[in-house]
């Protein structure tokens, strides 16, 4: 299973919100491109980056730190936050991106989305953040009345489909391991789970998802509080180094 240090970034600072609220932000660092270069001198193979102000405001914001992250560092990197239309998308893939994460889209304009699926092949991926099921958008700041199984049966072209329990991110309460097999077990696509990561237990726990096809998982809060150690993460789900891995999401190496 694979690992993904999360870098959340706000006015181009590395912070951890607290279930998705903007009023509880907490800053880690000012350089999120030291951040972004100690995460994977500790054996990360793939970094994930949010674009809060984007996924508020609509239109990617953190351009500037998300060039300097990709780089910087000899690893690929995903990107979501704010990522509503092809030019978006193409502009952070011609910067190195490896792959577009968008969200609000899948909700508000489908039929792009799939179009994007197949004119970027194993390059876009869903991001599903769901509050009691329910798909949030624009930032976290809205709820739909879509489920978010539905919407992920909706896009079986994603390369992946991030699955964010808006109630654990950020919280360390351990991730919601019964919506990750619902949702694992109902489509074809690899889920990469996402929210309340507290320990390593949780990500042991996380193994017994591979099956169903839960191959990867992001941490964020609980790597930058020390309550778990990426080295020691790393070794405990048996994952090795980054070695020129493609971009298919269905390979063992990656979600």
């Amino acid at each position: 299973m694979e690992i993904l240090p999360a870098i959340d970034l706000l006015e181009g600072r590395c912070v951890r919100l607290y279930q998705g609220d903007y009023e509880q932000s907490q800053v880690f660092s000012e350089d999120p491109v030291e951040v972004a270069k100690g995460w994977v001198e500790q054996g990360a193979n793939w970094l994930h980056l949010v674009d809060l102000d984007g996924a508020k405001t609509g239109e990617p914001v953190n351009l500037d730190p998300i060039s300097r992250i990709v780089n910087a560092i000899d690893v690929p990197v995903q990107v979501g936050g704010g990522i509503r239309d092809r030019n978006r998308v193409t502009q952070l893939l011609e910067l190195g991106v490896r792959r577009v994460i968008v969200g609000t889209v899948a909700i508000e304009n489908p039929d792009l989305v799939s179009q994007l699926c197949q004119e970027f092949p194993e390059q876009i991926v869903i991001g599903i953040d769901a509050r009691d099921g329910k798909v949030a958008t624009r930032g976290w700041l809205e709820t739909s009345e879509i489920e978010a199984i539905d919407l992920a049966q909706r896009m079986p072209d994603a390369a992946a489909i991030v699955y964010t329990d808006i109630h654990r991110d950020g919280t360390l309460e351990g991730p919601n391991i019964p919506m990750l097999r619902e949702m694992a077990e109902a489509i074809e696509v690899p889920v990469i789970a996402s929210g309340g990561v507290s320990s390593v237990t949780d990500l042991l726990s996380l193994l017994t998802l591979e099956p169903a096809g839960v191959n990867s998982v992001i941490v964020g809060r609980a790597l930058y509080t020390g309550d778990v150690s990426l080295k020691e993460a790393i070794q405990a789900v048996g994952q090795g180094r980054w070695q020129d891995v493609p971009p298919d999401l269905g390979s063992s190496a990656l979600a």
